[in-house]
C-alpha cells in the first residue's frame, strides 16, 4: 500500500510540474524589466526577455499611457486590439500578466483566434457582444461551443489555447478590456494562419481538410487577411 501511495505522489508531483511549466516562469527577484531586443548584440535567445540591471530601472518601465484612446476599426473585420504586453511595458517581464483593449465598430468582429500561452478574462465596458469559445476535440469527435451575450459590466473567460471570438451585435461601437495570464500570450488568428501562411499551405491539403472544391481554397488564399492586433 505504501508503494501505491508513493507512486500516486510521484504522479501528482509530475502533473503539478507539467502544469507549472505551461505558464510563465515565476520571478526570482522583485522584478526583471525586459531589455529591448535592439539593445542586445548577441546570438543568444532566451525564453522571454533579458533583465535590465535594477539600478537602471525607472517608473516608466512599468507605465503606459493612451489606453483611453479608441483603436482604428476601419478594416475588413471592424475591430482593433491594442495589446499591452511585455513589448510595450517592459516591467511585465516574468510577471505572467498582460492587458488588451478591444474596440469594435457596429457589427465588428474579433475573428476566431487562440492564445497559445494564456487564459483570457474579458469585461465589456460599452456595447453588446456575442462571445464564445469551442472546446478541443472530445472523445465522441465533437467540439462543444460555449457562447453568451454580454452587456456592459459582464465578464467572460476564454480558457488557454481554445478558439474563441467576440462579435458586436449592436448598431453602435463597443469596447472591452481583456486580461491575459501571460506577459506574451500570443495570438493565432485561425483564418489568417490557415489561408495566409508564408509560404502558403499546399492547397491540396486544405481542399482535403475542408472537403471543398479546390477553387474555393485558391480564392481564399488570394484574399487579403487583415491583422487587427496592434
Amino acid at each position: 500500500m505504501q508503494g501505491v501511495h508513493f507512486l500516486l505522489s510521484l504522479l501528482v508531483l509530475g502533473l503539478a510540474s507539467s502544469f507549472a511549466s505551461a505558464y510563465d516562469p515565476s520571478p526570482l527577484q522583485d522584478f526583471c524589466v525586459a531589455v529591448k531586443d535592439s539593445e542586445i548584440k548577441s546570438a543568444l535567445f532566451v525564453n522571454g526577455k533579458f533583465c535590465k540591471d535594477p539600478k537602471y530601472v525607472t517608473a516608466n518601465d512599468f507605465f503606459f499611457s493612451g489606453l483611453d484612446k479608441p483603436g482604428n476599426t476601419s478594416n475588413q473585420v471592424g475591430s482593433n486590439v491594442t495589446q499591452l504586453n511585455v513589448d510595450k511595458i517592459p516591467g511585465l517581464n516574468t510577471l505572467g500578466i498582460s492587458l488588451a483593449r478591444i474596440d469594435y465598430a457596429p457589427y465588428g468582429l474579433n475573428p476566431p483566434h487562440t492564445h497559445p500561452r494564456g487564459t483570457e478574462i474579458l469585461v465589456v465596458v460599452e456595447g453588446t457582444l456575442e462571445v464564445g469559445f469551442v472546446t478541443s476535440n472530445q472523445q465522441d469527435g465533437s467540439n462543444k461551443l460555449f457562447t453568451k451575450i454580454l452587456n456592459k459590466g459582464d465578464v467572460f473567460v476564454f480558457p488557454i489555447g481554445l478558439i474563441h471570438f467576440q462579435f458586436n451585435r449592436g448598431h453602435t461601437n463597443a469596447v472591452a478590456f481583456a486580461g491575459l495570464s501571460s506577459q506574451n500570450a500570443g495570438v493565432i488568428t485561425i483564418a489568417n494562419a490557415v489561408f495566409d501562411s508564408d509560404p502558403r499551405i499546399n492547397p491540396d491539403v486544405l481542399t482535403k481538410a475542408f472537403q471543398v472544391d479546390k477553387n474555393i481554397i485558391d480564392y481564399l488564399q488570394k484574399q487579403f487577411w487583415v491583422d487587427n492586433n496592434n
